[in-house]
């Protein structure tokens, strides 16, 4: 991206779609009421609101994905693999998620066992061909899916990694068939080339299942948008062209969570912090990262309780937003989410009428009544009714004080502002424990990392949760209620490249000689692909998943000639504790990203001025915390100025945002006007 490039990144979520507009450097944000029923509704809306230019290039995040899982919302879709192979779908992996269930529900199968085919052929584990392909058996298949209106289909034979030809020629006789209801095929030889079959079947129906749906949204939004270019955010930080997305749709259910990432590294490296955890609090749920001076990459993720082998960023997600609803269990234990009141109704605070949620409040008269964490924070005094989106938005006290007075009266709590706190203590455990999962788990201190606080409703929340994990130091950008829509004008465009290819690695072996053989078509196809799609300088990345021999799972290290047995040793003693160097080593995958040049937008910057913040200030407020209620300063974000400093309690506003300064936290505002945030 050039330095006089007009750009705007749009990130879509559950309760609003983000926009970030750079125009020859500057900053311009906005925030539009979610549509889910038909997302590109909203970011149309956007654009017309912010009058965006017809050159101006448009990278999304999408959730169109990621709710198509989450729902059971997706395409009509058929799996053909390779006989006596059906059920492994079925079958998984055979792991309880919960341990002490008596009676453990596993989610069905994307694809019923009435539409899961299998195909006459055999490939070896060495790649041979055993038993050649049966077309015949294919006319059949054909037939039953025309009579069940199949609308995409997912190939995944075995060992196709090592041969795709049967694939390719299973999905050439599908197109000739004419199939009049088929939209869609995916090969797992292309969207992923390596061992476990579960794994790889899994990933590509999951491919299969959301493609349809992503690419008549994409066809939409780029009718819409047209001429302006779309690109669109990947699960792994990198964007691609909305073609390329339309047919790999799997890789992108974590672009928006991947774009606050992204964001939050880019604003946080620009204030002098490598080392981060971010925590993206919006309207549905929380996502958290740690990045150790680097995004963190992870080939294995999980959506719906489905694995995803796809290149992804490493991100933690709970259900914990603004929007999420409280209840009590069967237990009568206080809950918060992971339900959550989503774009409509919303919040009870919000005044939609919209229906009501099913964990709606009993109450004896009037509207039904619910509960979520932005109306508690409303009658804590956190959030200010007349300073919501700018002002854009009120916020309704009235009908957040009824119902947090119910909730009151159902969990026996003294009054609403104890009702209210509980309820924002029960979210922070949740978002807490999300934390020491990425950090503590892993063997990550806590206290050597500075949390990044964006979202609608991180900024809220972040003093608290620090100071519960003796993390030091709060970031809190200059926009973060729209950071992940930030984060796409940051990304480079990448693409990912894999190859199981296992070989073990022996004491006499010249393995660079033959690492260097193998990523060569990898290369190859790599630097096709970029230049097809224009560009003219790229990056690229390799690694290496490897493992003892004798190993069931492997870790990725980057490769570097000369010391690839000594990175696996170095990384296995960092992740587990021990090394075996007298083990022998073997590699299982090669990994390519090819990465192209782009020029991130600047960010502003001004001069450090003195540290009275007295013109931000505008009144105080009383303001519930841990010790109760409290006199709270109010400051307005957009009159700080950098070098300001001020001490908590205090209330910052801002168009996309509220910041929770709690007592015994100093606040400063560093050169890029981010609030650095530090408890005394």
């Amino acid at each position: 991206m050039s330095e006089g490039a007009r750009a705007i990144g749009v990130d879509t979520g559950g309760t609003f779609t983000d926009f970030v507009y750079l125009e020859d450097g500057e900053l311009r944000i906005h925030k539009q009421l979610s549509t889910p029923e038909d997302p590109s509704r909203a970011v149309l809306a956007g654009l017309h609101w912010l009058d965006v230019g017809i050159t101006t290039q448009v990278i999304h995040g999408s959730t169109v994905a990621t709710n198509a899982l989450l729902e059971r919302r997706g395409a009509r879709t058929a799996l053909l693999t390779t006989a006596g192979f059906a059920d492994v779908l079925a079958i998984g992996r055979q792991n309880r998620p919960d341990l002490y269930a008596l009676v453990p529900q596993k989610p069905p199968p994307l694809v019923p066992a009435a539409w899961r085919f299998e195909v006459g052929e055999r490939v070896t584990a060495q790649g041979e061909v055993l038993l050649p392909l049966q077309t015949g058996s294919l006319a059949t298949i054909a037939t039953r899916l025309a009579a069940e209106e199949i609308e995409s289909v997912a190939v995944c034979l075995l060992f196709s990694y090592l041969r795709s030809e049967h694939e390719e020629a299973v999905r050439d006789y599908l197109l000739a068939a004419g199939l009049p209801a088929l939209e869609h095929i995916s090969l797992s030889a292309e969207i992923l080339p390596e061992y476990r079959e579960y794994e790889r079947m899994a990933t590509t129906v999951i491919n299969a299942y959301v493609a349809p749906r992503m690419g008549r949204y994409l066809q939409r939004l780029e009718a819409g948008l047209a001429p302006r270019p779309v690109r669109v955010m990947q699960s792994n930080g990198g964007v691609i062209s909305a073609q390329r997305a339309a047919h790999e749709a799997a890789r992108t259910v974590l672009s928006g969570p991947a774009g606050g990432v992204v964001g939050a590294q880019y604003v946080a490296a620009q204030a002098g912090y490598e080392d981060i955890i971010s925590f993206d609090m919006g309207g549905t749920s929380t996502d958290v990262a740690l990045c150790p001076g680097k995004l963190p990459l992870t080939g294995a993720a999980e959506i719906a309780n489905l694995p995803l082998r796809v290149p992804a960023l490493d991100i933690h997600t709970v259900g914990a937003g603004g929007g999420s609803l409280a209840y009590l269990d069967a237990g009568g234990a206080l809950q918060v989410g992971p339900e959550s009141a989503g774009a409509d109704p919303g919040p009870v605070c919000y005044g939609i009428t919209g229906a009501a949620p099913a964990r709606s409040l009993p109450v004896e008269t009037g509207a039904p009544l619910w509960v979520t964490t932005t109306d508690a924070n409303l009658v804590l005094g956190r959030l200010l009714p007349d300073h919501f989106l700018g002002g854009e938005m009120a916020l309704h006290s009235a009908p957040a004080r009824q119902a947090l007075a119910a909730l009151a009266r159902v969990t026996g709590a003294q009054d609403r502002w104890a009702a209210a706190w509980a309820v924002v203590q029960v979210a922070n455990a949740t978002m807490e424990r999300a934390i020491r999962r990425i950090s503590v788990e892993r063997g990550y201190d806590p206290r050597a990392f500075t949390l990044v606080a964006f979202g609608g409703a991180g900024p809220l929340h972040a003093c608290e949760l620090a100071e519960s994990l003796q993390i030091p130091r709060v970031l809190v950008p200059a926009v973060p209620g729209v950071l992940s829509a930030l984060g796409m004008l940051v990304a480079a465009p990448a693409r990912d490249y894999a190859r199981t290819m296992l070989y073990r690695a022996g004491s006499g072996d010249d393995i660079d000689t033959w690492l260097e053989s193998a990523f060569r078509p990898l290369v190859g196809q790599a630097s096709t692909e970029m230049g097809a799609e224009g560009y003219q300088e790229w990056e690229l990345r390799r690694s290496l998943d490897m493992r003892y021999v004798g190993q069931s799972h492997e870790l990725t290290v980057a490769y570097q000639p000369g010391t690839v047995t000594e990175a696996f040793h170095r990384a296995h003693r960092a992740r587990y504790g021990y090394e075996q160097r007298e083990a022998p080593v073997e590699v299982v995958t090669l990994r390519l990203q090819a990465v192209a040049a782009v020029v991130p937008p600047r960010l502003p910057r001004a001069e450090m001025g003195d540290s009275d913040p007295r013109a931000a200030r505008s009144g105080q407020r009383e303001v519930w915390f841990s010790s109760g209620p409290q006199t709270a300063t109010l400051f307005l974000r957009d009159r700080l100025r950098a070098g300001n400093r001020f001490a908590g309690p205090a209330i910052v506003v801002q168009y996309d945002t509220t910041t929770v300064v709690p007592p015994g936290w100093q606040a400063r505002v560093d050169g890029a006007l981010n609030l650095v945030l530090e408890c005394e």
